[in-house]
């Protein structure tokens, strides 16, 4: 497996590495970051686009990440991409499941079944070939139980020199 590593929000900068190579995804979670916070990460990094890989992405709770509302502001105030991509998210019945009290392991033996099903290192080569570096958003503050962490092993396990960064 490649390399992971952690960029605090006091440190963004550290998350840019001109000596690094091409291939590098990102991973951010926005739940307790203000806009001011999450671009602070993005934009040192040099993020080019936002891989949206939330199942649910139009809640009233998601405030400045509501689909069409985080597509409008990444493309036009920093010119960054945005695809939304809920072939990469969990179905609602595992998703449902875990939010319901299910464990964290089963939750994640679910999913990993369902990242085989759909063929997701592919959509990873699809990703990775169309941007320098690409980022999955997803909800959670931190990646540790986050299926966005899930699926980027996924892509770091079946694709070559790919190395995470979570910010």
């Amino acid at each position: 497996m490649g390399q992971v590593d952690r960029c605090s929000s006091s440190e963004p900068t550290a998350c840019m590495d001109h000596a690094l190579p091409a291939r590098i995804l990102y991973t951010i979670g926005y739940t307790r970051k203000s806009l001011r916070q999450f671009m602070g990460l993005l934009l040192p990094a040099g993020v080019d686009a936002i891989i949206d890989v939330r199942l649910r992405n139009r809640s009233q709770l998601a405030g400045f990440t509501k689909q069409d509302d985080l597509a409008f502001l990444l493309r036009e105030g920093f010119g960054i991409e945005y695809e939304h991509r809920p072939d990469l998210a969990p179905t609602a019945e595992i998703l449902d499941a875990y939010k319901a009290g299910g464990t964290w392991s089963a939750y994640e033996e679910s999913l990993l079944r369902l990242l085989e099903q759909r063929h997701v290192t592919s959509i990873g080569q699809h990703i990775i070939s169309r941007y320098q570096r690409p980022c999955l958003l997803c909800a959670e503050p931190a990646p540790d139980h986050c299926h966005r962490r899930l699926v980027a092993e996924w892509w770091q396990n079946y694709l070559p020199d790919l190395r995470l960064i979570h910010l």
